[in-house]
């Protein structure tokens, strides 16, 4: 009977610890990928304009001069 209870615990601890994890992955943010930045509004000097966030913001990018 002893084991029972213990059995019990250990589920109720896995069981504890998985609860607080989603098992639906977000979406892929595609401005963060492109090393974008939401902003709101219009990309400013030094960034340029690449896209448009999941929010509606504009993605921007910071220019580099090579």
């Amino acid at each position: 009977m002893r084991i029972l209870y213990l059995l019990l615990v250990a589920l109720f601890l896995v069981i504890q610890g998985v609860a607080g994890k989603s098992f639906i992955p977000r979406p892929i943010d595609t401005c963060k990928i492109q090393n974008g930045l939401c902003v709101p509004g219009i990309c400013r000097r030094p960034f340029y304009w690449i896209g448009i966030c999941d929010n509606g913001h504009s993605c921007c990018r910071r220019y580099v001069e090579i």
